[in-house]
């Protein structure tokens, strides 16, 4: 039985069948033509989300990305290191000297999974850095996954892969010359480390990375190009400002700008945070019709569970379909 075929048969209530709505909108959002942003927050690809990600991508499921610094990094990350990582499946019942011993032998942890500070963070600051001090070097600035792309030709990268190739999203996305929008690049460890080295003087313009507002006119113009012609959907995994940013756009363009484009033509979150006090990244699709957002005929779907368990479901199911 397929993913697609085990959710229709099984998913008939609550969160499960919420998930089937949205998965079979979203086929019908690209049968008749739209495009759809992804965003990620929280440690999606320290989560591996790739392995299903990657295939969205390839696939043409999947036109642009928006995601933290910290999800753009560790999906390279995870590509160059993947063998050093620890995982821990008892992570909940850690000591605080435990968690001090995992700092002292350099492994960051996320959740259930370490990430070594010298074979990965290190590794990839080495390489990053002279990027970045050639780009400064010559007064030129670029995006963060810009610097990423062309990390990713470099023959010292691309001969140290430990993970299979296709299960890299970011790979995925470069191969399709894919638009990644990063708010709050500087939120990362390799944005800290940017920070540090402008400190030491190493790099001179602190604008060498391109960063929030410049972040902001490149999606309007990615978004009046795109709406133009194809109605454009909104996948948010997570919270945060990965999801917020984004959808920030088509009331700047339509009430900021009064140009003329069309609202987001399909919202679905995947999200465990609750919509009171005050919890944006938990507010519920029609609250954002109020900041013209969304319309009210808009496919919109809240789907209150682990994204980790439930974006490679909808995924495979989109994929089969």
């Amino acid at each position: 039985m397929s993913i697609r075929d085990f959710m229709k048969k099984n998913y008939k209530h609550f969160n499960a069948a919420v998930c089937v709505d949205a998965a079979e909108s979203w086929v019908e959002h690209l049968k008749s033509g739209g495009k759809m942003l992804v965003t990620l927050g929280g440690a999606m690809s320290t989560g591996e989300l790739g392995i299903s990600l990657a295939e969205m991508i390839r696939k043409n499921k999947v036109h642009a990305i928006c995601c933290t610094g910290a999800n753009l990094e560790e999906d390279v990350f995870n590509l160059v290191a993947h063998t050093y990582y620890k995982r821990i499946p008892d992570y909940r019942s850690l000591s605080k000297k435990e968690e001090k011993e995992l700092l002292e032998k350099g492994m960051n942890r996320v959740t259930d999974t370490c990430i070594p500070e010298d074979t990965a963070i290190r590794r990839i600051e080495k390489e990053i850095l002279s990027l970045w001090m050639k780009a400064d070097n010559e007064g030129k600035s670029f995006f963060p996954h810009e610097f990423m792309y062309t990390l990713l030709d470099l023959p010292s990268i691309r001969n140290a892969f430990e993970i299979p190739p296709e299960n890299s999203w970011i790979l995925a996305a470069k191969e399709k010359n894919l638009p990644i929008i990063v708010p709050g690049w500087e939120d990362s460890t390799l944005g800290n480390i940017f920070v540090s080295h402008v400190i030491t003087k190493e790099i001179k313009n602190i604008h060498t990375v391109k960063t929030g507002l410049e972040q902001m006119a490149f999606l309007t113009e990615w978004y009046k190009k795109e709406s133009h012609s194809s109605k454009i959907g909104f996948f948010q995994i997570g919270g945060g400002i990965a999801g917020d940013f984004p959808i920030c756009v088509v009331p700047l363009l339509r009430q900021d700008l009064e140009q003329k484009v069309p609202y987001w033509a399909y919202f679905c979150q995947i999200g465990d945070s609750t919509t009171s006090f005050g919890s944006y990244s938990g507010a519920v699709p029609n609250e954002k019709i109020t900041w013209g957002k969304l319309d009210i005929d808009t496919p919109s779907f809240m789907i209150e569970s682990d994204a980790s368990i439930v974006a490679p479901l909808i995924f495979h199911f989109v994929l089969e379909s």
